[in-house]
């Protein structure tokens, strides 16, 4: 299974990276395969220190704003207890790993990892369908330059339903920063 989430990363001086990733997990969550592309910042990171943090959020305007690149701001963090890392202090549970194996040989590297430490932050608010709904339109947003355009106005037709019907304030936030930048993307082709 896949699990949507977000995962940070430190460079060689400590820096943290926030990249959004969906791992394959076991249903235990005692391992993750990742696949970042090799020449992402989060990519190059995890081969260079072999461990990070995957986080489990609710707060889909972060996932958008780090998905798309309009983080301003990294959210506040706290030390990782078991591996070289960082954990966000607002997540619902974070899942510190070490990369057992590596394999390069396609464009997107598979890391397969072991979960040496787990935490908990707080409760996850819970099931709602513009939520799951900015999700999938941030997933699209993403690969602009693989969908013809009218399937990807289409698709974000249909996810501003659910939206409409049943977000928050943040859901709104969010939805409308992914129509934003699906605007901008095409304006400048």
């Amino acid at each position: 299974m896949i699990l949507e989430g977000l995962v940070t990363s430190l460079n060689s001086v400590g820096d943290v990276n926030l990249a959004p990733m969906g791992p394959i997990v076991d249903p235990q969550m005692t391992s993750l395969i990742l696949r970042p592309f090799q020449t992402s910042t989060t990519c190059q990171n995890l081969l260079r220190r072999l461990s990070g943090v995957f986080h489990v959020v609710d707060d889909v305007l972060l996932i958008a704003k780090a998905a798309l690149h309009r983080l301003e701001d990294l959210p506040e963090t706290v030390p990782a207890e078991h591996v070289d890392g960082r954990v966000l202090k607002d997540c619902c549970r974070w899942y510190e790993f070490q990369i057992t194996k590596c394999d390069s040989s396609s464009d997107r590297t598979k890391l397969e990892a072991t979960i040496i430490h787990t935490g908990r932050g707080r409760d996850f608010f819970g099931f709602n369908r513009a939520k799951h709904a900015v999700l999938e339109a941030t997933i699209l947003a993403t690969r602009l330059h693989l969908i013809p355009e009218l399937e990807v106005r289409a698709q974000l037709q249909a996810l501003a339903s659910p939206v409409d019907k049943t977000a928050g304030p943040q859901e709104r936030e969010a939805f409308a920063l992914v129509n934003n930048v699906v605007n901008e993307w095409y304006r400048q082709r």
